[in-house]
């Protein structure tokens, strides 16, 4: 399908029967232009998708040899390994890259969508936020044929091409390792449901309990953000348990950390008292004691594969709109926190 015209400075002017120098000391916020006829021209401007061309030496070509990316955190081992791989793949094709960050705020997502396609991006790479309601913002680049690829966590409704791992799988995984310790009792620390990787993940945590004949409780589902205080949280919630949980699958391996930390704190051993397994195989799971299970998210791939994709769709040697989904391997590390069946019995 053909491109719509790309919306000039001209079509503002022509359209508002106003000079192209008018219109254009507007979109500069010049105080000489009345502030009447500047939020006509704003208002057209964003009611016609006009971008601002941020990038007048490439006008005649359109291209701008970057490429956006918008990550829902920067405080995150998984997503600094994610950009090292995006970053590694668009320097050697000699993209530059601008990174946008939501802090889990679908606002500002939109905001910093809007802000990327001014910028006239060749390319887009998301991740979405805990709050993201619908991909409308997203609407405008493939308008325009922009290719959007998104990571981790995806809408996969219609035709969006997405990088992920197999969250289902990883989370039956987790879930079947705890029982393979004997135990019944898996507490579930999770965040919005909302999001395609908690709900995932979610799901093969009760399929492992079905296929092993353990009924449901969602008295152990436990459902909070990702911070520190969610952490010691949950932490206080298991202790509230009767009777106490003897395992539990954290969906994070900086709050599974937070988490056994404050539960030591209170007397409880592990995994002799609570086996625990978390996800992402942060470098933390090393650091903490005992070393950490967890799922491996080989972050840099997911970023290399993203960029690759992108970058060899801009280039015209693949074509993203032919591939939706691209899933990325991934595994369970088993360390000293979840093992049970090699913890020695107590002495009586």
């Amino acid at each position: 399908m053909q491109k719509d015209k790309e919306v000039t400075i001209y079509d503002l002017a022509s359209a508002l029967n106003l000079s192209i120098a008018t219109v254009s000391r507007a979109l500069k916020n010049d105080p000489v232009v009345n502030k009447q006829t500047k939020k006509k021209i704003f208002d057209l401007a964003e009611k016609m998708e006009y971008r601002t061309n941020h990038f007048a030496r490439n006008l005649r070509s359109q291209h701008t040899n970057t490429i956006g990316i918008i990550v829902h955190e920067l405080n995150s081992n998984f997503i600094n390994s994610v950009l090292a791989g995006v970053e590694k793949v668009t320097t050697e094709a000699g993209y530059d890259l601008i990174i946008a960050h939501s802090s889990e705020s679908y606002i500002k997502e939109v905001a910093n969508a809007k802000n990327l396609f001014e910028k006239r991006v060749d390319g887009l790479i998301a991740s979405l936020s805990f709050d993201s309601k619908n991909l409308d913002h997203f609407k405008v680049f493939k308008d325009r044929g922009v290719p959007v690829i998104f990571f981790d966590r995806v809408e996969q409704e219609g035709n969006n091409t997405v990088v992920i791992i197999d969250n289902y799988k990883c989370g039956y995984l987790a879930t079947q390792h705890l029982i393979e310790q004997n135990c019944k009792r898996i507490v579930h620390i999770t965040s919005s449901l909302k999001r395609n990787v908690y709900s995932d993940r979610f799901k093969g945590y009760r399929d492992a309990l079905f296929d092993n004949a353990i009924p449901y409780d969602e008295n152990l589902l436990i459902i909070n953000d990702l911070s520190e205080r969610a952490g010691i949280e949950s932490a206080m919630q298991i202790l509230k348990i009767d009777p106490l949980p003897d395992a539990a699958f954290i969906t994070n391996d900086f709050v599974a950390a937070v988490c056994m930390r404050t539960l030591k704190e209170n007397g409880i051993r592990i995994p002799e008292d609570i086996a625990i397994v978390g996800f992402n195989n942060d470098a933390i799971c090393t650091l903490v004691e005992p070393s950490l299970t967890t799922i491996n998210y080989p972050g840099i791939d997911v970023g290399e594969v993203a960029a690759r994709n992108l970058v060899n769709h801009l280039k015209g040697i693949g074509n993203i709109q032919n591939t939706n989904t691209i899933i990325i391997r991934s595994n369970l590390i088993i360390r000293k926190s979840s093992l049970k069946k090699e913890v020695a019995p107590e002495k009586n």
